[in-house]
């Protein structure tokens, strides 16, 4: 016999598991974007915030939620947006920094938070970010975006080795 509990197990795992179509090394669930997932007798709601409100990977997020619920025998599934809270850098999970690294890009740092509204910046700032290839923190900003918005582009002096980071929001 399904229970409930059993399904909804599963319906998570099956949303959790969806690759974000930019960073496809990692997860919506590793990304922290998936918020919620509920499962009723009628239908499966899954919630998911994206990174920003602008995020033009959030239909394709929502379509392949959807199809691989689908597939997955539940019939009727709704994916939400979910704006509040919004998403931060903080929520992508230790394994999907792993993950971001082994791919060759630096993860976000955990920055300390304050209540409020989310700065965000766009140019580097902070603390160096470590080189994922060799781990030293002598590198430098070679442009303020990379392959998307979220990323900026770096190089290692110590290796001389060009890398990606994930900027922090």
């Amino acid at each position: 016999m399904v229970t409930e509990s059993a399904t909804l197990a599963e319906a998570r795992r099956i949303a959790a598991s969806v690759p974000d179509p930019e960073l496809p090394m990692l997860t919506i669930g590793d990304l922290g974007i998936l918020r919620g997932v509920s499962v009723t007798a009628e239908r499966v709601t899954v919630s998911l915030t994206p990174t920003y409100s602008g995020c033009p990977a959030l239909a394709e997020m929502r379509r392949d939620v959807a199809a691989r619920l689908a597939k997955a025998g539940f019939s009727h599934v709704e994916v939400r947006t979910v704006l509040s809270p919004p998403w931060s850098t903080d929520l992508i999970s230790a394994d999907g920094r792993s993950k971001l690294a082994a791919a060759g890009l630096a993860p976000p740092r955990s920055l300390p938070r304050a209540d409020g509204p989310v700065p965000l910046t766009l140019f580097a700032s902070g603390p160096p970010v470590a080189c994922p290839r060799c781990g030293s923190a002598d590198t430098t900003v070679t442009a303020a975006f990379s392959g998307t918005a979220c990323k900026d582009l770096r190089r290692c002096r110590a290796c001389g080795e060009p890398f990606e980071h994930v900027k922090e929001v």
